[in-house]
């Protein structure tokens, strides 16, 4: 049997070097693994970056083309693209142990020691040299590249304390205190945010990139470093709060651009699956498809906003928290209610808007509207823009289209009638109220035939809020709900400002 074809506990078993050395062990590097893994798992057909939705076909291929080259890369990309998640996912491609010389610092390989520890074990104990092994989730590094991270960070320092406790020269070797970098010899290291590193940091890596070594204060050490490493960054970070320094730009391999969901149905897939729903909720709480759509659709509008700043981008973070409020939202409701079940309506996206005013930069023209107006605005569009993929469009002068199939109801609300929907009506008052309108019920029927009742309520009121983007109707926010009515009659109501003073007159 192979060394290769040894299982994990039988490698566990390895206690010694001579018993590593004679499984057939052979020293590896991290892209190696990387690469023969990658390799296995293409022929096999296995799938590389589970849970990463759609990027089959533009960034995971290219991450693959990377790996397979062996290069160090850079993941850039607007925020909220699953960078880092990828970076973390490449673990997956390791091999699941390897050995280490136990109690080293620098994870020495048994056959090639790099660390002085490591080599004076070997030379000591031969092949008694004690081993011990490291799985693949030990073996991923990740720092958050802020203004504050110093050489001595990443790279090591001199440590006084050691020196002190060791009785040791500050010329020996030994008091040295290896950084971040060094500590992830044979691993992958990831630096996010990159541009966000000072200048003179960034210079600190040129070496360890290039030529796989580093240097720490006045010491004649060579630590040929074995790492993988990923980079992330924003393109805006290129302008904005700092640069990646041309040299080392050039010193990375492969940079790979990724983007946000194509389509709204793998906006969809992303936001059910990270979504943190719990397990009462999901009980409670139905669901329609139209409201998942409309979720994924305030983030597309979102990024075509003209008040939303298009560099900062608009994160799949925002979809996220805006489906969990809306799910919190209907709990609320039932809660409140005493209803052990209940069903999403249109209404409840004002749980949305708190997720979604801190999660968009608004550009100057945005921050004079308001970040609330804003997010209000933009779930008005999105219920705008999927309105025809439900019903006519109400302002469609097709002539086919003999009647208007929106009469019944505008003329209801032409005579003076109005409807209040209050956030937090149970079920049965609910249906009533949406009811009460004539022709409201018929019309969704007659398009959509085959729906659940509560299905059927969530278009009646949808109908209403689409009636009012296409100005059809009047929408008005109430301190507990929405009030629809007439819009000519909301027109000429206009609210009474009192008389002018006299001084104003004049």
């Amino acid at each position: 049997m192979t060394y290769k074809q040894l299982t994990a506990d039988q490698l566990l078993k390895i206690k010694g070097l001579g018993e590593l050395k004679a499984s057939g062990y052979q020293s590896k590097s991290v892209k190696q693994e990387l690469r023969d893994n990658l390799i296995e798992k293409l022929k096999k057909k296995e799938p590389t970056f589970e849970g990463i939705w759609g990027y089959e076909d533009t960034v995971i291929p290219d991450i693959q083309r990377a790996i397979l080259s062996m290069h160090n890369m850079n993941l850039l990309g607007l925020r909220g693209q699953a960078k880092t998640r990828i970076a973390r996912q490449m673990t997956d491609l390791l091999d699941e142990y390897v050995p280490i010389i136990k109690g080293s610092e620098l994870n020495d390989d048994p056959l090639a020691p790099l660390s002085r520890y490591g080599i004076d074990q070997v030379a000591e104990h031969g092949d008694q040299t004690e081993i011990s092994w490291l799985h693949r989730s030990e073996r991923y590094a990740e720092k958050l590249a802020t203004p504050d991270v110093s050489i001595a960070d990443l790279i090591g320092d001199v440590d006084p304390i050691k020196a002190a406790s060791l009785k040791l020269p500050y010329s020996d070797e030994r008091v040295i205190h290896y950084g971040l970098v060094p500590r992830s010899h044979r691993c992958i290291f990831v630096i996010n945010e990159l541009p966000d590193l000072q200048a003179r940091i960034q210079v600190a890596l040129f070496n360890i990139l290039q030529e796989g070594d580093i240097q720490i204060r006045g010491f004649k050490l060579r630590l040929p470093l074995d790492i993988q490493f990923v980079f992330t960054a924003n393109p805006e970070d290129y302008t904005n709060r700092g640069s990646i320094v041309t040299p080392l730009k050039d010193r990375i391999d492969s940079q790979i651009i990724t983007h946000y969901p194509k389509s709204r149905d793998i906006g969809k897939q992303i936001t059910v699956q990270e979504a943190n729903i719990k397990a009462p909720q999901k009980e409670i709480v139905v669901v329609n498809e139209l409201a998942q759509d409309l979720i994924e659709q305030v983030a597309i509008e979102a990024r075509d906003s003209e008040y939303v700043d298009e560099k900062s981008g608009v994160s799949a973070r925002l979809t996220i928290s805006a489906y969990e409020n809306l799910i919190s939202s209907a709990e609320r409701r039932a809660l409140m209610n005493g209803e052990s079940q209940t069903y999403i309506r249109v209404s409840d996206f004002i749980g949305v808007i708190p997720a979604i005013t801190g999660k968009v930069e608004l550009v100057y023209e945005g921050e004079q509207e308001g970040a609330g107006i804003v997010a209000h605005n933009l779930v008005g569009k999105a219920i705008r823009t999927l309105f025809s993929d439900y019903f006519p469009k109400p302002d469609d002068k097709n002539k086919e289209q003999k009647e208007n199939p929106y009469q019944a109801i505008t003329e209801w609300f032409g005579e003076g009638y109005t409807l209040d929907l209050i956030n937090d009506l149970s079920n049965e008052d609910y249906e009533k109220a949406l009811q009460a309108v004539p022709g409201l019920s018929d019309l969704v029927k007659k398009h959509h035939k085959k729906l659940s009742s509560h299905e059927q309520l969530f278009l009646m009121e949808f109908v209403l809020h689409g009636l009012a983007e296409y100005s059809k109707l009047s929408k008005s926010a109430l301190d507990t709900g929405t009030r629809f009515k007439d819009l000519l009659s909301s027109m000429f109501s206009m609210p009474d400002f009192g008389e002018f003073d006299e001084d104003d007159d004049e």
